[in-house]
């Protein structure tokens, strides 16, 4: 074991506080991200709570819990931080109020969606299954392709010429 000279500290348990950063760093880091809303916070965090583990690393008796206290200084910070945070307040004459804006009926959305559906069922069965495969599924052009044993070209032209149908069939320009 070899420890490291700094002034005006006992060092005799630092090479063991970063021997538990080296190898639970990865850990904590993942539950500081959970902690916050970006990777950037989420590593302020975990070097704060660790300082404040350093800080303390003489007095913590059972070094077999250590990911606890750590964790616990996680989230102290966390919400001290969210307890710190400023809020700005900006007097004026008059409250925004959001724009209003029309929530579609769930009766004309649904009546879209079966007149969509019979739209694609006309199709034929091989434009429908690359349809069906490309905006119902979220394949990629390539996975369909692979999925249906042909070239991406040919998803690609017979997706456009099924696009095409849909558009002028006359069921949908009524639904629209």
């Amino acid at each position: 074991m070899t420890t490291t000279v700094c002034t005006g500290a006992s060092t005799a348990a630092f090479p063991s506080f970063t021997s538990y950063v080296r190898a639970r760093g990865p850990v904590l880091l993942r539950t500081a991200r959970s902690l916050t809303s970006n990777a950037c916070d989420a590593e302020d965090l975990l070097q704060t709570a660790l300082t404040k583990t350093y800080l303390a690393w003489e007095r913590i008796e059972d070094h077999k819990a250590l990911d606890g206290y750590v964790r616990r200084a996680l989230v102290n910070t966390r919400t001290s931080q969210w307890r710190k945070r400023k809020v700005d307040e900006f007097v004026c004459e008059e409250l925004p109020e959001p724009e209003s804006v029309p929530v579609p009926d769930p009766a004309e959305r649904q009546a879209l969606r079966d007149a969509m559906w019979r739209a694609v069922l006309r199709l034929p069965d091989r434009q429908r299954a690359m349809v069906v495969l490309r905006y119902y599924e979220d394949l990629s052009e390539a996975q369909t392709a692979e999925v249906l044993g042909v070239s991406v070209g040919t998803v690609k032209s017979a997706v456009s010429r099924a696009l095409g149908k849909l558009r002028e069939d006359p069921d949908l320009s009524h639904a629209a």
